[in-house]
């Protein structure tokens, strides 16, 4: 098979890139890429069963763990809507789901049978010590202390002072409610906590990424730095803006470089204390139903440029949000007489991608593009020298370009990610309309790229993204 279907091309379109030296200091963590849920997803998706949780869910997070261990977090709006009942206890009024004995024994199953390592949310915006601390102790005891990483105090707290909490309709903080407030909330009720690392600030606004630094001082129980990222949404957006949700929106460069850049000074700003960060919580649009656009195939190409660019300003972990009912949902499950089947989303196959070219121990390469316009491409080199480089093709016309590898002369082999008569597929292999087993099916496809006088030489088709990788020398 040739380099992207039909003839060999024999010369680039004027668009030759460079693999260069490390572009980052840190590898590709284990766990890097993970997948976030909200507290009632977990019986929608793992089904209610302990001793039988949902395979092909366990199987779809492991196509995206690379053989690592997967980080799940556990929590999103209903982090501060969710509760442990317990005797002498009131119900909130901002609650209103309750966690079970059969919730933990089935999310105790599901870490187990994954080796999975968990951040679960603990309710903050009650603001009560007791009902946090049962939450916590009831977290700890029902799924097991050895899969938990870090209890998650609070979910956004920059919105607690303007957003409704409960039936009442006010807001659960005073308005105004700022970071001064929210340290020392976090503080109480962390003091209240069993004796546990903990995650903060889970905050979502730019404009507070600025407080990381002192946060971290005052909360030495905090072992990661979680932060939010959304980069469209339709709630409170006028149509035209750059966060309206449209397809060419979310592959705009506020979509993507600025949406990492936003968290860069943070990122420094944690590692400084030797703290990583993870953006646990990110998807493409943050309110509002708008499956149009989080439902293409442009979700696709936005999750794999978006998950390259967090990892080259330095962020040490995503988790992509899913629940069911959400408009980016990454997939959603059926169980007929026991038999689980998933419809797989779009964007689910960016997520694959990324996985695959980005395996745990391997490091960021720079690219140096001459000629043919800007072309999104990354590179990354593996620990057994491996060198993966993906490029996108957004625009409406095959790109022809020629990677140049110093040192390298093997056969590379191109895998596509593109969307056809087929449904979308990554080298050929797919969901189809649904999966009873959460591994992709058909015909793997890998066409050969020898290298010539230019590089390796190869053609990437309109609104589809390759995969180039070139074996050790």
């Amino acid at each position: 098979m040739s380099a992207g279907g039909g003839a060999p091309p024999q010369r680039p379109d004027g668009t030759v890139l460079t693999i260069g030296g490390p572009a980052t200091s840190r590898p590709i963590a284990p766990g890097f890429l993970g997948l976030s849920f909200e507290y009632f997803a977990i019986p929608y998706y793992a089904g209610n069963k302990p001793s039988a949780v949902n395979p092909v869910l366990v199987q779809l997070i492991r196509n995206l763990a690379g053989g690592s261990a997967p980080v799940l977090r556990i929590g999103g709006d209903t982090t501060d809507e969710t509760w442990w009942p317990a005797p002498g206890l009131t119900r909130p009024l901002g609650v209103d789901y309750a966690l079970t004995r059969r919730w933990m024994q089935v999310t105790r199953s599901l870490a187990t049978r994954l080796e999975a390592r968990l951040i679960l949310g603990v309710n903050l915006e009650a603001d009560s010590t007791a009902v946090a601390a049962t939450e916590a102790r009831a977290l700890l005891a029902g799924i097991g202390r050895r899969r938990v990483d870090a209890l998650e105090l609070g979910n956004e707290p920059e919105l607690y002072g303007s957003f409704t909490w409960g039936p009442s309709g006010t807001p659960g903080r005073p308005k105004g409610y700022g970071f001064g407030a929210f340290d020392k909330d976090f503080a109480t009720i962390a003091r209240a906590l069993p004796n546990v690392p903990l995650a903060g600030p889970a905050v979502g606004a730019p404009h507070w990424f600025r407080y990381i630094r002192p946060f971290l001082s005052s909360q030495r129980r905090v072992v990661v730095t979680t932060l939010h990222r959304y980069p469209l949404q339709l709630c409170y957006v006028r149509p035209g803006a750059r966060d309206y949700p449209t397809v060419p929106h979310l592959l705009s460069a506020w979509s993507t470089r600025t949406l990492a850049g936003s968290v860069a000074a943070a990122v420094a700003a944690s590692h400084a204390r030797r703290v990583p960060v993870r953006v646990d919580e990110m998807n493409t649009i943050s309110c509002g139903w708008v499956p149009g656009v989080a439902q293409s195939f442009t979700s696709a190409l936005w999750a794999l440029d978006i998950l390259f660019r967090m990892a080259g300003v330095g962020v040490d972990g995503v988790n992509i949000h899913t629940f069911p009912g959400a408009t980016y949902g990454l997939f959603t499950f059926s169980d007929v007489h026991g038999r689980w089947r998933a419809v797989v989303g779009p964007e689910y196959y960016g997520l694959e991608m990324f996985a695959q070219a980005a395996p745990a121990g391997s490091r960021l390469f720079r690219v140096s593009e001459a000629g043919g316009g800007e072309l999104p491409a990354w590179a990354t080199r593996a620990r057994d020298g491996t060198i993966r480089v993906v490029v996108m093709n957004a625009s409406t016309h095959t790109r022809v370009l020629a990677v140049q590898a110093p040192g390298r002369k093997g056969t590379g082999t191109l895998e596509l990610l593109q969307s056809g008569r087929q449904g979308v597929t990554l080298a050929g292999e797919g969901f189809g309309a649904s999966t009873t087993t959460g591994l992709p099916a058909g015909r793997h496809r890998a066409a050969k790229v020898t290298p010539t006088g230019p590089g390796y030489v190869f053609r990437v088709p309109p609104a589809s993204a390759g995969m180039l990788t070139i074996p050790a020398a």
